[in-house]
C-alpha cells in the first residue's frame, strides 16, 4: 500500500479534500501545460506542413526547371550538332567551290583589265568626240556668218542660169521664126501674084501674134 493509503486513515475528510483539490489543481495545471505544449506542437506541425508544402512546391518548380533546362540543353545540343553539321557541309562546299572561285577570280581580273581598257578607249573617244563637236560648231558658226554670201551667190548663179536659158530659148525661137519666115518667103516668091498679097498679110498677122510686129504703132506712124 502507498503512503497515501497508509495515512488515509489518519487524515480528516477536509484535509483529504484539500489534498485532492490541490492534486486536481496540479493535474489541471499539468494538463493545461500539456495542452499548451500540444497546441504549440500543433502550430509547429501546421507550420511544418506549410513549409513542407512550400518545399514540395519548390521541389516541383525545381523539377520543372530541371526538365526545362534538360530540354533546353537537349535542344542546344541538337542546335550545336546541326550547326556543326552545317559548318562541315559548308567546309565541304567551300572545298568543292574553291577551284571555281579561283577561276572566277582569274576571270574577274581579266574582265577588270578589259574594262579598264574599255574605259581608256571610251575616254579617248570622248576626247575625239569633244574635238569633233568643237570643229563642227566652228564650221557651223563659220557657215552661219557666211551664209548670206552663199545665198547671194546661189541667187546670182540661178539668175545666170535663167538668163542663159532665156537667151537659148530666145535664140531657138528666133532661129525657128527665121526658118519659118524664109519658108514663107519662098512660098510667096513661088506663088502666083494674086495669092502673094494674101500670103504677105498672113505673115504679118503671125508676126503680130508673136509680138515681133506691132502693126498699130506702124499705122499710127
Amino acid at each position: 500500500m502507498s503512503d497515501d493509503d497508509g495515512n488515509s486513515g489518519t487524515l480528516s475528510p477536509e484535509l483529504r479534500i484539500r489534498q485532492l483539490e490541490e492534486r486536481l489543481d496540479q493535474e489541471t495545471e499539468r494538463l493545461k501545460m500539456l495542452y499548451d505544449a500540444y497546441e504549440q506542437q500543433e502550430k509547429e506541425i501546421v507550420g511544418l506542413k506549410a513549409e513542407i508544402e512550400v518545399l514540395e512546391k519548390e521541389v516541383i518548380d525545381k523539377e520543372i526547371d530541371r526538365e526545362g533546362l534538360e530540354q533546353l540543353l537537349k535542344e542546344k545540343d541538337n542546335r550545336v550538332r546541326d550547326l556543326e553539321l552545317e559548318d562541315a557541309k559548308k567546309g565541304k562546299r567551300i572545298e568543292h567551290l574553291q577551284p571555281e572561285l579561283e577561276k572566277m577570280e582569274e576571270k574577274y581580273t581579266r574582265e577588270k583589265e578589259r574594262l579598264s581598257r574599255v574605259f581608256e578607249i571610251a575616254e579617248e573617244l570622248d576626247g575625239d568626240l569633244r574635238l569633233a563637236v568643237a570643229e563642227m560648231k566652228a564650221r557651223d558658226d563659220w557657215y552661219v556668218s557666211h551664209m548670206q554670201i552663199f545665198e547671194d551667190l546661189n541667187k546670182a548663179i540661178k539668175q545666170r542660169y535663167d538668163m542663159i536659158e532665156n537667151a537659148v530659148e530666145a535664140e531657138r525661137k528666133s532661129s525657128h521664126m527665121q526658118r519659118a519666115l524664109k519658108e514663107r518667103l519662098d512660098e510667096i516668091l513661088n506663088a502666083p501674084s494674086e495669092d502673094a498679097a494674101d500670103m504677105v498679110k498672113d505673115i504679118a498677122d503671125d508676126l503680130e501674134d508673136d509680138g515681133v510686129l506691132n502693126r498699130s504703132n506702124e499705122e499710127e506712124e
